[in-house]
């Protein structure tokens, strides 16, 4: 599919004002003023305190087009280029709002913020993205912006262009999968939407509720109460690019996709179940990161992902705590929750992987679970940020602290967390007959180191302790949660943490 495909609008770079044949212009920064509007701009700021600090459309004397002004706040300190994001998206909001069509956004370098370009152009994209669910109804396009001009006045303009481009055209898959809804966007049809899309890499589905429980014996103990209902089967899909050159690394991703979760027999209560359709951003990510892949086609880097979809449904045929499970990696695994689905779904896929490094003997191994795992990593880094937990052999390279500087840079925040001799003695069996027990019967809000918990139970489930820093096959391993940078309904999915892997990883 072409990349065109994948943008809310189609992007252009102009060069002059003048020129560009625009029905506005959008202008975010006090210090990156057109020539043509400075007076205007002074002119209101004589009379309007507000002025710099809030949002305004009006018409310029010596300009032909309206001006939307959405300024950036005022920076402290603790401030990062996500300012430069928010500004854009607000600009873009007023644009929808005021019925404008072809906008032309001016795009300012930042000493600072040596990224605030690219970020930029990203948050206007990221305001424009429509539904997938709307697209296709066919509704509401007149009032859509139809082409996003912007003008960056930097000798890499275009290069710039070309990677917000790229970029964007991954967070699309991402917002595509992340916010369909339960029907949606059920396990079938994100392979429907999947297949075509990756038609020039390998594709691997595996669907047969009888492979799924001799092979991947957790995510069919969750899938068991949906494998019911026809079209909600769960399956996890296999993507992968493999490089022209001698892979010089291996990228190895499980994304957690459950498309909808009632929490299963321990079931969400209280009212907190609306917004569990979002629980498939982590497989978004990961299926927006393989778009990405797709369009770089890196020459020495092999990508493997996974997208394991599954709904968390409760029936008659769920699983219910208490029932020990054996893992593929051929562990008994006692359940304790059956809201702890996330683990559950991707361990044994971490556990595949984990054996075609062996098998295949993969260069330079990197695997990465990503999921919106836990409210504790919600409530630990806040709204926004991500949180990445290295194993003893990713954590030996100062790997989640590269991934936060990207992030840092990038406008997709980290939080760093480091594992614990507790966190994999909280997950060790109780009894004689389990070996692991695979969480407390307590929210993870409530459950002391509730996000590096789970981390630890997916080391063990899937095998990877035995691929330690002293073993004959050390493993990195790195589990990210984006509990609290996902975005929460009714915001849009954000894609996290799709523009920190890709520069961590696939850029030089």
């Amino acid at each position: 599919m072409g990349i065109e495909k994948m943008l809310p609008c189609t992007l252009r770079l102009n060069k002059l004002m003048s020129q560009a044949g625009n029905d506005c212009l959008c202008i975010i920064d006090r210090n990156a003023v057109p020539n043509e509007l400075k007076a205007a701009f002074e002119e209101h700021r004589s009379f309007d305190k507000s002025f710099d600090s809030s949002i305004s459309c009006f018409k310029a004397p010596n300009v032909d087009q309206p001006v939307v002004y959405a300024p950036v706040s005022e920076l402290t300190d603790y401030d990062d280029v996500r300012s430069y994001q928010e500004a854009a998206k607000k600009s873009m909001e007023k644009v929808l709002k005021a019925g404008f069509q072809t906008p032309l956004l001016f795009v300012p370098k930042v000493k600072r913020f040596p990224e605030a370009e690219l970020c930029t152009v990203l948050g206007a994209l990221e305001q424009l993205y429509v539904p997938i669910q709307l697209r296709e109804a066919g509704s509401s396009k007149d009032s859509r912006v139809t082409e996003l001009s912007v003008q960056i006045n930097d000798p890499k303009a275009e290069e710039i262009l070309k990677e917000a481009l790229i970029l964007e055209a991954g967070r699309f898959v991402a917002r595509d999968i992340g916010v369909g809804d339960p029907e949606r966007m059920t396990p079938i049809q994100v392979e429907k939407y999947i297949k075509p899309l990756f038609d020039k890499l390998n594709v691997n589905v595996i669907s047969d509720s009888k492979i799924l429980e001799k092979e991947y014996p957790l995510f069919a103990a969750v899938n068991r109460a949906a494998d019911a209902v026809e079209r909600h089967r769960g399956r996890i899909i296999f993507l992968e690019y493999k490089p022209p050159k001698p892979a010089r690394k291996t990228l190895m991703l499980v994304g957690k996709g459950v498309t909808y979760d009632t929490g299963g027999a321990d079931i969400k209560a209280g009212g907190v179940m609306a917004g569990m359709s979002r629980d498939k951003c982590g497989a978004a990510a990961a299926a927006g990161f393989m778009q990405v892949v797709s369009k770089l086609q890196p020459d020495d880097v092999h990508v493997v992902t996974a997208l394991c979809m599954v709904r968390n449904s409760v029936g008659e045929e769920c699983y219910v705590a208490d029932e020990i499970i054996t893992s593929r990696a051929g562990l008994h695994v006692r359940i304790g929750n059956t809201d702890a689905e996330g683990r559950m779904c991707m361990t044994d896929a971490l556990c595949r992987m984990k054996e075609m490094v062996v098998e295949q003997n993969l260069p330079d191994p990197h695997l990465f679970t990503i999921a919106t795992l836990t409210g504790h990593a919600f409530i630990s880094a806040g709204e926004g940020q991500s949180i990445a937990i290295d194993n003893s052999v990713a954590h030996r390279e100062d790997h989640a602290r590269k991934l936060q500087a990207a992030g840092q840079a990038f406008g997709e925040p980290f939080e760093v967390s480091v594992l614990r001799p507790s966190d994999f003695a909280f997950n060790a069996g109780k009894v004689i007959g389990e070996d692991l027990v695979q969480a407390n019967n307590a929210p993870s809000v409530r459950t002391p180191r509730g996000h590096q918990v789970p981390a630890a139970f997916m080391i063990k489930a899937s095998g990877l302790d035995k691929h330690g820093l002293d073993s004959k096959l050390p493993i990195k391993y790195t589990h990210i949660d984006i509990a609290g940078s996902a975005g929460e309904h009714p915001a849009m999915p954000t894609a996290a943490p799709l523009v920190s892997l890709v520069k961590t990883h696939l850029q030089k």
